[in-house]
């Protein structure tokens, strides 16, 4: 019977890892999930890790090659453990995220448009009305707000926002 484990990777070596888990016949999970970036002043689609530095392993204790081998396989540093025993992923959780995966959850078009209406709910400009101009990278957008009869550019968190 396959159990699920979880190693810890050398930072920014999912994928070296990965592949040379595969080489020995060892399943592996590496969740990764679209988002969009701007990267150069570029709105770009990429895939990153849901869990940066973690990879998944089925292991069937049976036929799996030894947990040192494992250890030693490039760019794997170690099981995450408790209590010195590697950590026995549930399988329901394995499962469920890759019921998830398959989800896109990055909607592009839950952007508002630019010069639309839109309130800010929390933060300091809390209960203002402002004009969404453009995205500021992954997590804010660049307002203009009206202070003291004067539109003010700002940068405000996106969860601070409530796009109408």
């Amino acid at each position: 019977m396959e159990s699920w484990y979880l190693l810890y990777c050398k930072r920014g070596e999912q994928q070296r890892a990965k592949m040379h888990l595969e080489n020995q016949s060892i399943g592996c999970y590496y969740p990764e999930v679209e988002v969009e970036k701007i990267v150069r002043g570029k709105r770009k689609r990429v895939l990153e890790a849901l869990f940066p530095s973690y990879i998944f392993i089925g292991l069937d204790m049976s036929t799996s090659p030894s947990f040192t081998t494992i250890r030693s396989t490039r760019g794997v540093m170690d099981f995450v453990r408790f209590g010195g025993q590697p950590y026995q992923v549930p399988v329901s959780l394995i499962e469920q995220l890759k019921q998830c995966e398959n989800h896109d959850d990055l909607d592009c078009t839950q952007l508002p448009q630019s010069g639309q209406v839109i309130q800010i709910k929390s933060g300091q400009f809390a209960g203002f009305d402002a004009i969404y101009q453009e995205p500021d990278g992954e997590k804010r957008s660049i307002l203009f707000i009206t202070l003291i009869n004067q539109q003010v550019k700002v940068k405000v968190d996106n969860n601070d926002v409530v796009w109408r």
